[in-house]
C-alpha cells in the first residue's frame, strides 16, 4: 500500500499507521477549524506531508496555525485559490464535517470541485484520491467499543451523561468527543480494545460515515439544517445512517417514545434497546412508580434523583441507563454517575441566582423543540431571551407553549422581531426587542425583579433558549453562551456592590 499513488482507506488500520503507512505520504486537509486542525496535527505526527486548504484568507488563520502547534504543514488558503490545486499530488484528502459534495452550504467551488474529485474516483481513476471524512478516518482506525450518539436534541446531554456512568464501572476507560467539541483522531494512538469511547455525530458527520459504531443511541429526530438536507426527508435520511451502520454484533438503543426513532426497530440489524416514559418494554428500560428500571425488575433509581431538569432529560436519562446496562454496568454504580451528573454547559445549565432572579444558558437551545423542552422544564414566571438568525425551520408550534409558559420575552437579533409577532399573536402579553445581548439580559433581569413579590415567590426564571442559530451576532452557541454568563455576573457584581454601599 505503501507504494501506491493514492491510499485505499479500506486497507489503511492504525497498526499500519503506526507502523509508518503514511510517512512521507502527501495527505490534503479541507478545512482548518476545530476538525481539520486536529487532522493535521494526527496527520504530521503519523509522518505524514500535510497539505491544509481553507477558503478563508490567511490573515484570518492565525489562531488555526497556532493550534498546530509548530507542525509543519503546506497551508493553500484564500478565496481566490482553486482549491483542487490542493490534492493535485495528494495521495489521501480528509475533511472537516462541514465539508461534503453533497451539501449546498459547502463553498460553491469547493463543493464542484470535490463533485470532480468523487466522479474521477468513481470512475477508476487511478490517481484520484479518496475522500474520508475526520469521523470516518476515526471510525476505521479505532481498535475501541464505539458509542454513537445521535438525535435532534439531547444528543450533548446523553452523550455526556452515557460517558459518566460508563466511568462509573473500572477497567474500561471511556472517552468523551464528537461533535461535543472534541475531534476524537488525535486520541487514536493511546485508544487500546479496553476502551469505551462515546461519539456524538451530528447530521454533517453522518453522511460521510462508511463505518458505524458498535452501539448505536437515538435521542429523537424531528426537524433540523434543513438548509443542508433539503428537506424533512433528507434530514432523517442522514440521521438514520447510523442505524444502518450499526455493528450487527453491537446494540441499536431507541427511544420508544419518538415515533421517528421507534420506527428504526422494523429494519434492525442487531439488538433493539428500546427506552421510554412509561413501563419498560421487553429488554428495555421505563419509568414506572417515578422510579427508572429494567424490565425485569432491576431497579435503577428514583427519576428525582437527577440533578438535570425537565421530562426531556428524563428521555436522556434513560438513554444512558439503557447502555450502561447493555454494557453490564452494575444498577447502583449507574445510579450513582447519574445522580452526580449537573449537565452540560450551554443546556439547561444554571448560570446564578441573583436576589431570587434565576439566571438559565440554555444557549444550544437552537431549535424549537428545545426551546418547548426548557420551558417546561422551569416552573413560571419565565422571561424568555430568544432570537437570532433564522434557521428556517417550522416554529408554529413554539408560540403556543411560550404564551403558556413565560410572562415575558425580549427578543434579539435577525428573528427577533417575527418572534415577537408569532409570540404575541400566540398570546403572549409582554414581549419587547433589544439590539444586543447585554441590553436583553438587563431588560429580562428589570422585569424579574418587577414580578418578584408576595405573589411571586423566588425564584423567577431569566432562560436564554434562542430558538435560532447565533450567526448574526456571535461565531457559535457556544460563544453566545459564554457571553450571556459574562453579562450575568457582571450584573450579579453590581447588585453585590450595591447591597454593600
Amino acid at each position: 500500500m505503501t507504494g501506491a499513488r493514492t491510499i485505499d482507506p479500506d486497507e489503511l488500520t492504525i497498526e499500519a499507521v503506526k507502523s509508518g503507512a503514511l510517512r512521507q505520504r502527501p495527505v490534503t486537509v479541507l478545512g482548518f477549524a476545530r476538525s481539520g486542525i486536529a487532522l493535521a496535527r494526527f496527520l504530521v505526527d503519523a509522518g505524514a506531508r500535510v497539505t491544509v486548504y481553507d477558503g478563508r484568507p490567511a490573515g484570518e488563520l492565525t489562531e488555526a496555525l497556532e493550534g498546530i502547534e509548530g507542525r509543519p504543514v503546506q497551508l493553500m488558503a484564500g478565496p481566490d485559490l482553486d482549491p483542487a490545486t490542493s490534492w493535485r499530488d495528494a495521495a489521501l484528502v480528509t475533511t472537516s464535517p462541514s465539508i461534503n459534495p453533497d451539501f449546498p452550504t459547502t463553498e460553491p467551488r469547493l463543493r464542484e470541485a470535490l463533485r470532480a474529485l468523487v466522479a474521477a474516483r468513481g470512475s477508476g481513476d487511478p490517481t484520484a484520491p479518496a475522500i474520508v471524512s475526520e469521523a470516518d478516518l476515526f471510525l476505521r482506525l479505532c481498535p475501541s467499543t464505539t458509542i454513537g450518539v445521535t438525535g435532534t436534541k439531547g444528543k450533548t446531554t446523553t452523550s455526556s451523561l452515557i460517558a459518566a456512568v460508563l466511568d462509573a464501572e473500572p477497567g474500561h476507560p471511556v472517552v468523551l468527543g464528537g461533535n461535543i467539541g472534541l475531534p476524537l483522531v488525535e486520541q487514536l494512538p493511546e485508544l487500546t480494545p479496553d476502551h469505551r469511547v462515546v461519539i456524538e455525530l451530528s447530521e454533517l458527520q453522518l453522511p460521510t460515515l462508511s463505518r458505524g459504531t458498535t452501539v448505536a443511541v437515538y435521542t429523537n429526530v424531528t426537524a433540523d439544517h434543513l438548509d443542508r438536507h433539503g428537506s424533512l426527508e433528507g434530514y432523517r435520511a442522514a440521521k438514520r445512517r447510523l442505524a444502518e451502520l450499526v455493528d450487527p454484533a453491537g446494540a441499536l438503543v431507541l427511544n420508544g417514545d419518538d415515533p421517528v426513532v421507534a420506527a428504526y426497530a422494523a429494519d434492525a440489524r442487531t439488538r433493539v434497546i428500546e427506552y421510554r416514559i412509561g413501563p419498560p418494554p421487553p429488554g428495555g428500560v421505563g419509568v414506572v412508580d417515578a422510579r427508572i428500571v429494567g424490565d425485569r425488575g432491576v431497579d435503577v433509581m428514583a427519576v428525582d434523583e437527577l440533578r438535570i431538569p425537565g421530562r426531556h432529560n428524563v428521555s436522556n436519562a434513560l438513554a444512558a441507563v439503557a447502555t450502561a446496562l447493555h454494557f453490564g454496568v452494575k444498577p447502583q454504580a449507574v445510579r450513582r454517575a447519574a445522580a452526580a451528573f449537573t449537565g452540560v454547559e450551554h443546556r439547561l445549565e444554571p448560570v446564578a441566582e441573583v436576589d431570587g432572579v434565576r439566571f438559565v444558558n440554555d444557549s444550544q437551545g437552537t431549535q424549537p423543540d428545545a426551546v418547548i423542552a426548557a420551558l417546561r422544564a422551569f416552573e413560571p414566571p419565565i422571561v424568555l431571551i430568544a432570537g437570532g438568525r433564522d434557521k428556517d425551520v417550522d416554529l408554529s408550534a413554539l408560540g403556543p407553549v411560550v404564551a403558556e409558559r413565560a410572562t415575558a420575552a425580549v427578543l434579539i437579533g435577525e428573528s427577533g422581531p417575527a418572534l415577537e409577532r408569532q409570540f404575541r399573536a400566540a398570546g403572549l402579553r409582554q414581549a419587547e426587542q433589544a439590539e444586543t445581548l447585554e441590553e436583553a439580559v438587563r431588560r429580562a433581569d428589570a422585569i424579574a425583579r418587577e414580578l418578584l413579590g408576595p405573589a411571586v415567590p423566588a425564584p423567577v426564571t431569566v432562560l436564554l433558549s434562542p430558538a435560532a442559530a447565533s450567526f448574526d451576532m456571535f461565531v457559535d452557541y457556544a460563544a453566545r453562551g459564554r457571553a450571556f454568563k459574562e453579562i450575568v455576573a457582571t450584573i450579579a457584581a453590581e447588585h453585590q456592590a450595591g447591597r454593600t454601599r
